[in-house]
């Protein structure tokens, strides 16, 4: 027993220091007795490569126990998140979950499981200065390309004068940090070497494993996957035809107005990959614009966790089959997560490093964004959160000041980006809005409840379609699973815990943030009041998934971190994180390629035969000017057939009454009219019967298809 007299070393802590330490978001390390190990510096955590953020401290050379806890915990949260997959056992998985909660809270109080560190906030300060005559000059310039900006018509002239104000009212604001010249200088001495010297590290070799990766789970199997189009596809490859024709419009008014973006990369991308107005050049546009969301993935992860969190966010969000599939439609979805990324990364790094040329890139894609998908709307009310999450914490303190002119910078910046709309938005307020208001009010049918209600049930479903039940919007999820994979659910819930104590104990502004974002960002799914059964929807929601996989991959690091150490423990580190990054690539892939595309299919109608069907009538008789598909209720689109026939401007519907109006056009010609061998009274028999009365000599045979239900007849008539 120690002596009354006898005191501590100094650098040792006590009981009472340890448990202190738990409430001040502080974490003592209790040293081994046996080794007589000097404690670890509070909050230190190893790091996996020489990449790790500057801000990171490296740990002492000390042995931790081996933390059985996370282990646990993890394999309690993957099996409770296999029993929540389809058919779900939710109670027994609930129960798995909270126990996995405990289990967490277990190895919380051993030292397990930390998170990557924060990075310190600068304590720099804006020089508050500007170019008067660029500043003057831009805003000139935005009220001349307002005033341009009439008849919803893009024009040389108008995006000139526009885009020169952008540029103009950045470059009276930006810091320059460093010499234009001198930077020029150093690319010309670089290519003037005699030999050149490529260092390739292993985190560049990790890091192109990764890309490769995530490249062949975004862009296989495009053409097939999903396999045809709907109503949606024939808008806007409409719309994309209007464009080749000079049209260049500003908001595409048809199918309830349509932003502008995917008209014009669309087109782009039918030029450079010679695919034509076509189903594949949407899909293949939308592929590329998910695609191009994963860099940004990449550096929010880093900005909030370092390299390692980078990796994880780029490698789960680049295979999960959410933003994969919402990528896939061939719609405008993935341009929402596309221009939030980077509209979130200069607005986290601004106000970390307090540097006003990251508001300026963040107000520059909040206004892109706006071009975008009508979702986007909700993001300046985002920003605006951040804001002021960031002024009532500590972090800001030193930079309040600063703060109203920085919002300032950053809404000027998306006004002007946003100003062809904007003008489009004052001539035409009901066009402009009539989408997000037939959603959020009764203009197209009364709400079916109370709204505060629908709206509380509404952000219920949301929050727990990550781990339960995604909603029942067939054409871009699969119906009724959760909306993440079993590895990346269970990662996501521990993030999500591990980020909320961590707040509690710190009070740092990030993190409440980016708990908060996810049902800010979930607002456009659900705010549809009057549609209370299209919430929860991945395409509307698309863009939560960026903190979501962020979150994930924040746990799965801190997981690497508890059990990193010597010898073997490295070995069970990776060996773990393989796994895990393996079966959820396996499950995505499964999910992706194999439920959904089958589960659309079945749900689509075969409008690619049709189209093949009426090309072999074009290379035989020279023309389709003959060819007409016959509506039927709840049938084909008629514009369909048309494209996948290489005619993106036509309808082919041909309605009864118009049957007599073909008998005196020359030549051959071919109807295309619903049938149903499964179910005979969903077949067209009356149209049938009237064409086959109109023209005793056509020849009758049925399309027999390979999924039930999608069978049709073709009728030919020959020509005299």
């Amino acid at each position: 027993m120690n002596s009354p007299h006898h005191q501590p070393p100094l650098d040792e802590p006590s009981v009472l220091d340890y448990f202190k330490s738990l409430f001040r978001g502080s974490r003592v390390q209790i040293p081994n007795v046996a080794e007589a190990q000097p404690p670890a510096t509070i909050n230190q955590q190893p790091t996996l490569d020489d990449q790790s953020q500057p801000e990171s401290i490296q740990l002492t050379n000390i042995e931790t126990p081996f933390p059985w806890s996370s282990l646990l915990t993890l394999l309690l949260a993957l099996a409770g998140q296999g029993l929540l997959e389809p058919p779900p056992d939710t109670q027994l998985g609930i129960a798995l979950f909270i126990a996995a909660l405990f289990a967490l809270g277990w190895g919380l109080y051993r030292g397990e499981w930390t998170l990557a560190p924060l990075a310190e906030t600068s304590d720099r300060t804006d020089p508050l200065t500007y170019r008067p005559v660029l500043l003057i000059l831009s805003l000139g310039l935005g009220l001349w390309a307002f005033t341009l900006l009439d008849e919803n018509l893009f024009t040389t002239l108008n995006v000139t004068v526009w885009a020169l104000a952008v540029f103009a009212f950045m470059g009276a604001l930006w810091i320059r940090t460093g010499s234009v010249k001198n930077q020029l200088a150093k690319i010309a001495g670089f290519f003037k070497r005699d030999t050149w010297t490529i260092t390739i590290s292993r985190w560049a070799i990790l890091l192109f494993a990764a890309t490769a990766l995530v490249f062949f789970f975004r862009f296989t199997q495009t053409e097939t996957v999903p396999p045809e189009p709907f109503s949606d596809h024939a808008e806007k490859l409409y719309d994309v035809y209007d464009v080749s024709q000079g049209e260049t419009h500003i908001f595409f008014p048809r199918n309830t107005g349509r932003e502008a973006i995917q008209m014009y990369w669309t087109l782009w991308v039918a030029n450079i990959f010679g695919t034509g107005l076509s189903y594949l050049s949407l899909k293949l546009g939308t592929a590329l614009l998910g695609f191009l969301t994963l860099p940004f993935n990449y550096l929010l992860g880093k900005e909030i966790g370092g390299t390692r969190v980078a990796l994880f966010a780029f490698m789960l969000a680049g295979i999960a089959y959410w933003p994969n599939v919402i990528s896939r439609i061939g719609l405008r979805f993935p341009l929402y997560p596309l221009f939030v990324a980077p509209t979130l990364l200069f607005l986290l790094r601004g106000l970390r490093t307090r540097n006003r040329n990251d508001f300026l890139l963040s107000g520059l894609f909040l206004g892109l964004g706006l071009h975008g998908y009508s979702p986007f709307r909700i993001v300046p009310f985002v920003v605006i959160a951040a804001f002021l999450l960031y002024w009532i914490h500590s972090q800001s303190k030193g930079a309040r000041r600063e703060l109203p002119v920085w919002l300032a910078m950053v809404a000027i910046t998306s006004l002007l980006v946003f100003l062809p709309l904007l003008r489009f938005w004052i001539d035409n307020p009901e066009a402009f809005g009539f989408r997000a208001f037939s959603r959020l009010s009764t203009v197209e049918q009364p709400l079916p409840g109370p709204a505060p209600v629908i709206f509380a049930t509404n952000v219920g479903k949301a929050l727990l379609m990550y781990n339960l039940d995604d909603g029942e919007i067939w054409v871009n999820s699969i119906p009724h699973r959760p909306a993440l994979d079993v590895v990346t659910g269970a990662l996501f819930l521990f993030g999500f815990v591990l980020v909320l104590i961590r707040y509690i104990r710190k009070r740092h502004w990030q993190d409440l943030f980016l708990l908060v974002s996810i049902p800010l960002l979930q607002l456009p799914s659900t705010l549809s009041l009057a549609f209370p059964g299209e919430n929860p929807a991945l395409n509307r929601a698309g863009a939560a998934s960026i903190p979501a996989f962020l979150l994930a991959a924040l746990a799965l690091d801190g997981l690497v971190t508890s059990l990193k150490g010597r010898g073997m423990r490295n070995v069970v580190a990776w060996g773990l994180t393989g796994v895990l990054l393996a079966a959820s690539a396996l499950q995505n892939y499964t999910l992706v390629f194999d439920t959904f595309a089958n589960s659309f299919r079945l749900g689509s109608w075969n409008t690619s035969d049709m189209g093949r069907v009426i090309r072999e009538f074009e290379q035989t008789y020279g023309t389709t000017e003959t060819v007409w598909v016959v509506p039927f209720p709840y049938w084909v689109d008629t514009r369909l057939p048309a494209a996948w026939a290489g005619i993106p401007n036509r309808d082919m519907a041909l309605w009864p009454e118009n049957f007599a109006s073909t008998v005196d056009l020359p030549g051959p010609k071919l109807f295309i009219l619903k049938a149903n061998t499964e179910d005979p009274t969903v077949n067209d028999q009356q149209s049938l019967d009237a064409l086959e009365a109109l023209y005793p000599n056509s020849a009758l045979r049925l399309f027999d298809s390979e999924i039930p239900g999608h069978d049709f007849w073709i009728l030919f008539v020959p020509g005299e």
